[in-house]
Parts: C-alpha cells; sequence; structure tokens
C-alpha cells in the first residue's frame, strides 16, 4: 500500500535543472489549492506536474481498489494469496528489469550491509501484505483502513524515536488527536486495533528502513521479493502435496487472479514512481489519503462493514490529527517562502 517507502528515482527523471526549477516553483505556494493543482508553473511544468497527479491517482485509486480484488480470491486461504503474490510479484519485476537492462539488484545482493537490510524490509512487508490480505478477506476492511490513516502519524513518531526528529507544537497536537483515537477505540471494546496497528507500524518500520539504507525501489523490492521466493515457493509445494493447494485445483479465473497478483503489485509502484518526480512529497502526503478513504467506503457501502459510533469517534479524531497535520505542512511551505 502507501508508499512514501519507495523511493523515486529510478524511472522517467527529468532534467537536473528541470526538476530543481520544478520543486522550487511549487515549494513557493503555500495555499491547499496551489499545492494539489499549481497553474502558476510554466507551461512545460505544468504538463509534468499533470502528468504526475494523474499517475499518483492511479496508484493511490490502484491501491484504494485493492479490497475488491482479494475478495475474488475468497477460495483461496490468505497464507496462500501471499505466496502467490510473492512469486508472481518476483517474475513480473524481473521481466520489467530484463526490459529495462537494469542490473542494481544484483549489487543489492552482493552487499551484506544493504542485504541485510533488505532481509528485514522483505520480513516486514510480508507481515504488511498478509495483514491486509487476512484482514480484507475476514470483513476487517475499515480496520485496514484506519491503519493507512494513521500511517503518517507513526511515521512521525518513528522520526522521532530513530532520526532524533523534533516535533513542532501543533505536530504534537496532531500526534495527541491520533492517539486518542487509537485509545479510544481501544477502550471501546477492551483491547487494540490490532490490525490496524500492525498494518501502520510495518509499513512504517518498512519505510523508515528503506529510507535510512536510500535504496532504489523496484531493484529493492525485487531483492525483497528474491528473499521471500523460496518460502513461498516450499509452502506452495507442501500445501499441494497435501493437496490443499489451490491453484489448479479451483478454477482457471482463480489461476488468473492469482498471477494477477504479480502486476497489480508493481504497476501501482511504478505509477508512483512516475509521479514522485513530477510532484513535490508535500502534494502526494494529501493524496495518499485517497486510497483509505476509498477501502472505507469500499467495506461500509460495498461489503456492508459496521461504522457504529465508536468507529465514528475515533476515525473522527484521527482525521482531526490528520487535518492538524497537514495544515502543519502548509504552514511549512509558507514560512519557507518567507
Amino acid at each position: 500500500m502507501c508508499i512514501h517507502a519507495f523511493e523515486p528515482r529510478f524511472i522517467y527523471k527529468p532534467a537536473v535543472s528541470v526538476r530543481n526549477n520544478f520543486q522550487q516553483s511549487v515549494d513557493i505556494n503555500c495555499t491547499f489549492a496551489a499545492i494539489i493543482f499549481d497553474m502558476t508553473l510554466p507551461n512545460d511544468q505544468q504538463r509534468l506536474y499533470k502528468t504526475g497527479l494523474v499517475y499518483a491517482l492511479f496508484s493511490y485509486g490502484a491501491w484504494g481498489v485493492f479490497p475488491l480484488y482479494w475478495k475474488m480470491l475468497l477460495s483461496v486461504p490468505p497464507q496462500q494469496i501471499l505466496a502467490h503474490r510473492i512469486i508472481w510479484s518476483m517474475i513480473f519485476l524481473l521481466l520489467i528489469l530484463a526490459w529495462r537492462r537494469e542490473k542494481l539488484f544484483l549489487q543489492y545482493l552482493t552487499s551484506p550491509g544493504t542485504l541485510g537490510i533488505l532481509v528485514l524490509t522483505a520480513a516486514l512487508i510480508g507481515i504488511n501484505w498478509f495483514t491486509y490480505i487476512w484482514a480484507v478477506n475476514n470483513n476487517h476492511i475499515v480496520d485496514s483502513s484506519l491503519g493507512y490513516y494513521i500511517n503518517p502519524i507513526v511515521n512521525i513518531l518513528l522520526g522521532v524515536i530513530f532520526l532524533k526528529e523534533r516535533l513542532s507544537r501543533i505536530q504534537i497536537i496532531a500526534v495527541t488527536f491520533a492517539f486518542a483515537g487509537v485509545a479510544f477505540l481501544s477502550w471501546h471494546y477492551g483491547r487494540l486495533p490490532v490490525i490496524s496497528l500492525v498494518l501502520a507500524v510495518s509499513f512504517g518500520l518498512y519505510g523508515l528502513l528503506r529510507k535510512k539504507a536510500n535504496l532504489q525501489s523496484m531493484p529493492g523490492l525485487m531483492v525483497e521479493t528474491l528473499l521471500l521466493a523460496p518460502v513461498a515457493l516450499w509452502y506452495l509445494w507442501h500445501m499441494n502435496t497435501l493437496g490443499s493447494g489451490s491453484f489448479g485445483h479451483v478454477s482457471r479465473v482463480t489461476d488468473f487472479l492469482l498471477i494477477l497478483g504479480g502486476p497489480i503489485t508493481a504497476l501501482p509502484l511504478f505509477w508512483f514512481g512516475i509521479a514522485a518526480t513530477r510532484v513535490p512529497l508535500s502534494t502526494l502526503g494529501f493524496i495518499q489519503y485517497f486510497a483509505p478513504t476509498i477501502q472505507l467506503l469500499i467495506g461500509i457501502f460495498i461489503f456492508g462493514e459496521a461504522f457504529h459510533a465508536a468507529y465514528m469517534i475515533s476515525f473522527g479524531l484521527v482525521w482531526i490529527g490528520l487535518g492538524i497535520y497537514t495544515y502543519s505542512l502548509l504552514l511549512g511551505l509558507k514560512q519557507r517562502k518567507v
């Protein structure tokens, strides 16, 4: 899912001078409308910006409608779905990198320090993928959307803890509201919202490690899937020997959907990479809420999941926190202009 963990450098880079001028032109805008759709840029930069926005909407829109895809695989156990997603993602990424003649992932494989970090990120992304698939297919789409709403707040906290970043007063208020939303839901049910927290924390840690390692996106994901592939292959072989394997034993449609797990994992990342070279991260920070919002609406209105008073209060507090955090971003841009 969302996805500031992915570094945008691997594709479609405009010239350095164009990128620098483009970044400066966007950064001086301090209103919400200017950040989301800046019409003050020169024509060539406007075209880049608009293209980036389209690809950003494609990527976050795809992540948002993922529940519809996973729901079509209800007949397949989540563990097998995850294993197939790993295998077919690896194959699809290999094809893309071969087509682009990129061999950077081989350098990652031969660097002990980099490989050690990618072992950890592979485990984290595997946990995140499995939790999300399980949540969707067990009627917890609302809980999963909450996880991705609180993910930016988790990123802030991880930055404070591990990167020694300092929070402004307004950011502390934002974090407090988001924490209050999670705390209220925990108090109401007498337990932590485990699904939401696992999704938010696993992806937050994944993003932190990838940021610290400063690795390019697709080569990094290629290595992560390569590391997970032996376990995934062994598991699928074991399930097949037990007579419990789904691939080739349910229907051709199911087989096709399992294979499709590769492209639907890689393509939104591919689109995000295009967007991130054309659109400032501040803009992507706003657009990222597109995905959990779509998930929430799908969970409530298509699959009829409950959204009662406790959820309304919890989500409301988190949304207030995100609103304050968004305001802090706008304020930061304004101060940089001054």
